[in-house]
């Protein structure tokens, strides 16, 4: 479980962002006034179990000292592209580049920036983030430079700027894009992967093809990557992340990848993988990615193995046994499954998320993030579980300030697998 910490107006840029993020629960800490940030993050560490957390550097800046020291922290800051894209809405607004007040970012960002686009850096004023620095000070300093300059707008990261400059001049927000949040969650959650082995040795494999969202939802209903965590990675590949034993079992230690002829046959095209295992988690996605790009030099569907110590294994073909539901800690699952009316790849998958919650109830929409589905997908498959005995009511929360409180639920698939044992 991964908390957000996120201004009211970002919320649903941050959940964009993590649309395709699989295996992975969000816990969200909501607000609309800085003032608001301590309550908002304590009240999100103390309703959750989380083993990490995601915010921005004013949130972390009011809120250091209550997150615990050895919670998984990463603080997503707006980039180099993104003060670039604000640039670009300015010249398409018909607005100068320059001159220009911006606030938060840093000032070799700037300079980065600047030199890229050819801009007059003694015409743009900036004022670099720190800890505990009101709104009200930035403010002053863009009123100062809109008087001394003659800019006629602001560029800024503080969602309360342009409320203190009460219409003064116009405010562009540089928000984060999408894919710099999204680079920042899949850090993370790698980071709380390898914080978890606890002692196992974790590989990241990639797989690549030309149809990537049917590559995705082939692994996704692969009941051999229940428990692994699948996302996107680039325009034509999908990462796994799991430990080395699963890769063992699903390549029959290293000799082939029966889903690569699958995804032949249910897709079409050509996939290839490569697997990476190294002392860390971002050193094994460096080395899938090597590995995936030696199979793509071959001309069958195949995959390598890349190690930290420098040792290869491959090619793997698509001719080893073919997969097969194998799950010895469920029990019975397809009869869970034919019971629910679901198939038995999507209950595998939500034994696996019971299993990460360790008895914690969760929302339908949760569910749905969880599954990568639609909200309304998440409170149909609720009605499916209820009926079938394996979701039970477990009171309710105030998601939101406005609305209704909304249900929540707790998953009892294994435990029913174990009765029937």
């Amino acid at each position: 479980m991964i908390g957000l910490v996120v201004h009211a107006a970002h919320r649903q840029r941050f959940a964009d962002a993590a649309s395709t993020l699989t295996g992975v629960t969000l816990a969200w800490a909501v607000y609309e006034h800085e003032d608001e940030i301590r309550d908002r993050v304590a009240g999100l560490l103390r309703g959750h179990r989380l083993d990490g957390l995601l915010l921005g550097l004013v949130p972390y800046a009011r809120a250091r000292d209550l997150i615990p020291a050895d919670l998984p922290v990463t603080v997503t800051r707006s980039a180099a592209l993104d003060l670039a894209l604000a640039w670009a809405r300015a010249r398409g607004n018909g607005w100068p580049a320059t001159p220009v007040s911006i606030d938060t970012f840093a000032g070799e960002t700037i300079d980065e920036v600047a030199t890229a686009l050819d801009l007059d850096r003694t015409a743009i004023a900036a004022l670099p983030f720190e800890p505990g620095q009101p709104v009200a000070d930035v403010a002053a300093f863009h009123r100062e430079q809109l008087a001394r300059t003659g800019a006629s707008y602001v560029i800024s990261v503080r969602m309360g700027v342009a409320a203190a400059l009460d219409g003064q001049t116009a405010v562009l927000h540089a928000l984060a894009t999408p894919g710099t949040i999204r680079a920042d969650l899949n850090e993370l959650a790698l980071r709380v992967h390898t914080k978890r082995a606890d002692g196992q040795r974790f590989a990241a494999g990639l797989f690549r093809t030309e149809k990537m969202n049917g590559l995705r939802q082939l692994l996704l209903n692969t009941p051999e990557f229940a428990d692994a965590w699948i996302d996107q990675h680039g325009a034509r590949g999908v990462l796994v992340f799991a430990p080395v034993s699963l890769f063992e079992t699903v390549t029959h230690q290293w000799v082939g990848l029966p889903v690569l002829a699958e995804a032949r046959d249910t897709l079409g095209v050509r996939t290839v993988a490569g697997f990476g295992i190294g002392a860390s988690a971002r050193l094994s996605v460096t080395l899938a990615e090597r590995a995936a790009a030696r199979a793509e030099q071959d001309t069958d569907p195949g995959a390598y193995l890349f190690t930290g110590d420098g040792m290869t294994i491959g090619p793997m073909g698509a001719t080893a046994a073919p997969l097969t539901y194998t799950y010895r800690e469920h029990g019975d699952i397809e009869d869970l499954a034919a019971r629910a009316g679901l198939s038995a790849a999507t209950l595998s998958r939500l034994a696996a998320i019971e299993r990460g919650l360790d008895g914690r109830p969760l929302s339908p929409s949760e569910l749905a993030r969880a599954l990568g589905i639609t909200d309304p997908s998440g409170r149909r498959l609720i009605r499916k579980l209820t009926t079938a005995g394996l979701v039970s009511e477990s009171g309710s929360a105030q998601e939101h300030r406005k609305g209704r409180p909304t249900r929540l639920y707790r998953l009892s698939i294994t435990a029913d697998s174990q009765d029937r044992r």
